[in-house]
């Protein structure tokens, strides 16, 4: 198989799924949409990992492979190609995105089973999966920007996926707008890059180039082409201020939390940024704000995670957090480490997503963790890859996200970047990353000990009804759980070998910041040893206040301090001020365009008006055009007489 058909067939298929069952699910059997749907993205997943043992193949240095299709627009010194471009970082983002998507599909199969729109679902799916494809191996940032757009397009209608429920529909409306507005700052990135790049887009030509003239580039410019690209990635990856769609479209079908708001589409804004991390060495004043809003949202999300009681909104809100972890670790220059949280996250967030979606599903759309409880006992395999995968968020040692985890907060503790106006940063993101860390072990085993541990607190009648989920979908919680903690030991270093950077070192190896690591192995170990001290605390605060003496003081804290615990648990109330700072605002301007603008100057002074002027104007000549000739020559005599005067002047 040549390069160029390897690379079509892993983008294309989930297309050719999506096409079949948006075509003709409603005259195909359900079973057949259903491995229409799988066996696409898995097939997909099979070629990926193809592709990614014959990149292993080629030496260190010219670990590319390319396919062009076709040259879309060609204009001038301007040229877009369909072109696609596997490198290691895109090849780990295929792997990622085929893997852990081919496992939600094939949950998805007995989550979904009863559900009247079976086909427009995995439609909606495969279609995610192609647009995630496309972002990920289009060779051009033009490529990548209708990927990312398709993502939002996808996200949208599966958030509303249910949209005879208003308020789902309403959540689906808030992600797909919330995402214009980082996208606009990405249009006009990508206008501001066309200007810089003589009109290639290439990712290659852009590395070049940007390599070559580095001494004559306007340094403004390249900061506002990164500043631009960042708040396009704050609204795709949910950063504040852009994060407040991301825990409402928790109202899709779970499955879908555990594809797009989990594993693949919400991490597309750090993906974008580690490709473009040649450029991003240019600005090191941008990295620094980058870690900042990072650090700030992985603390301010974690705080409203540890008194929210819908199950999703945990984990959303948890999702929100972990995307801070990453942006703090690309805006450090550290990608590897990004990238390597990106990957641990994709998979005990799945996991956590997909157990979520067991449990509803066996309590029959209940979410409230509060009517929740012992549901270990009835649901063993859900309960026990739950658990597994609550250990690796919260950084317990020996799973995945430990590592990955540790590695970001390391990295802050020791690297400072050329443009940082005082090497403390690092050490007050250090801090940040801990304080967030105490935050999601407390509130993850604060969720995992009142859905699963102690005694049934919902109604009787539910009671009875409560059953291990189908192996359908248990296997792909099996599957995720071990990823969950076997996926961290590929960064471990052993002999000096570092399997995960060693990989990507050379797509990072142009934008590579001037760090300083002056902090020998003694404070790694210490860093280390905090993070897990932090860990267990949470961990013990959890489990003291939600299973041993301490099961009253939540209750009295609540008493105590009400007002605070319904502004925390109110978000803030950040949506709130937003409806009124910013949806209010556009309103009152909308409502005054329409009348002032609409109403007054289009309708009454433009079409009325003129139509009225000319009725005027017709009935002054229906007076003059009245048929009396001899008033038409007194008119005559006295325009002549005029002319004359005038003439004679």
């Amino acid at each position: 198989m040549s390069n160029t058909a390897l690379l079509s067939s892993i983008v294309l298929l989930p297309l050719l799924g999506a096409l079949i069952n948006g075509l003709f699910a409603g005259r195909l059997p359900r079973r057949v949409v259903e491995v229409i749907a799988c066996s696409t993205v898995i097939v997909s997943f099979l070629f990926s990992l193809k592709a990614f043992l014959q990149l292993m193949a080629l030496p260190v240095g010219a670990r590319e492979i390319h396919a062009h299709l076709y040259n879309w627009v060609a204009v001038g010194n301007f040229r877009f190609d369909v072109a696609f471009y596997l490198d290691p970082l895109s090849s780990m983002m295929s792997l990622i995105i085929t893997g852990v998507g081919g496992l939600i599909h094939v949950y998805s199969a007995g989550y979904m089973s009863h559900d009247p729109s079976y086909g427009r679902y995995f439609s909606y799916l495969n279609l995610f999966t192609f647009s995630m494809l496309s972002l990920v191996l289009g060779n051009n940032i033009l490529l990548m920007f209708l990927g990312w757009e398709g993502v939002g397009l996808c996200s949208y209608l599966l958030i509303g996926f249910w949209f005879t429920d208003v308020q789902k529909a309403k959540a689906g409306k808030k992600a797909f707008i919330v995402n214009r507005i980082g996208d606009l700052a990405f249009i006009v990135g990508v206008g501001l890059l066309l200007g810089l790049a003589d009109g290639n887009l290439d990712f290659t030509y852009l590395r070049k180039v940007t390599a070559l003239r580095t001494l004559y580039l306007d340094p403004m410019m390249v900061k506002g082409i990164c500043l631009a690209f960042f708040i396009g990635a704050t609204g795709k990856s949910a950063q504040i201020p852009l994060y407040v769609w991301l825990p409402d479209a928790m109202a899709g079908p779970t499955p879908v939390s555990a594809l797009i708001h989990a594993a693949t589409m919400v991490t597309a804004g750090i993906y974008m940024i580690a490709r473009l991390n040649f450029m991003y060495a240019l600005a090191p004043e941008v990295l620094t704000l980058i870690a900042g809003v990072g650090a700030a949202t992985a603390l301010f999300a974690a705080t409203i995670g540890i008194v929210q009681r819908d199950i999703k909104k945990v984990l959303a809100y948890s999702t929100v957090s972990q995307l801070g972890y990453m942006f703090l670790a690309v805006g450090m220059g550290a990608y590897t480490a990004a990238m390597f949280h990106l990957m641990t996250h994709a998979f005990f967030k799945a996991c956590l997503f997909l157990g979520s979606g067991s449990v509803i599903h066996s309590l029959h759309g209940e979410q409230d963790i509060i009517k929740m409880g012992g549901l270990r006992k009835k649901m063993p395999v859900t309960a026990l890859t739950f658990l597994t995968a609550t250990m690796a968020i919260s950084g317990v040692p020996l799973f995945a996200g430990f590592f990955s985890k540790d590695e970001i907060l390391w990295k802050a503790f020791t690297n400072a970047h050329a443009g940082m106006t005082t090497v403390y940063w690092g050490k007050i993101f250090f801090v940040v990353g801990l304080i967030a860390a105490l935050c999601t072990a407390f509130y993850m085993f604060r969720l995992y000990f009142l859905t699963f541990e102690g005694e049934y607190r919902g109604p009787k009648e539910t009671e009875k009804t409560i059953h291990e989920s189908p192996v359908s979908m248990t296997l792909a919680l099996v599957v995720l759980a071990f990823l969950s903690v076997v996926g961290g030991y590929v960064q471990i270093g052993f002999a000096h070998v570092h399997l995960l950077e060693d990989w990507l070192a050379p797509v990072f190896a142009v934008g590579s910041l001037n760090v300083v690591e002056t902090m020998g192995h003694s404070w790694e170990y210490a860093t280390m040893a905090m993070s897990v001290a932090i860990a267990g605390v949470g961990i013990g605060a959890a489990y003291y206040l939600y299973m041993g003496a301490g099961t009253k003081i939540p209750a009295r804290m609540m008493e105590a301090a009400p007002r605070l615990y319904n502004f925390v648990w109110n978000k803030y109330k950040i949506d709130e001020l937003y409806q009124v700072v910013f949806v209010g605002t556009y309103r009152s301007f909308a409502h005054f365009s329409h009348r002032f603008a609409d109403a007054f100057v289009i309708d009454f002074l433009g079409v009325r008006g003129t139509g009225a002027l000319a009725q005027g104007i017709g009935r002054v000549i229906g007076r003059l055009q009245n048929g009396d000739v001899q008033r038409y020559l007194v008119v005559f005599v006295v325009g002549l007489t005029l002319i004359l005067y005038l003439w004679l002047q």
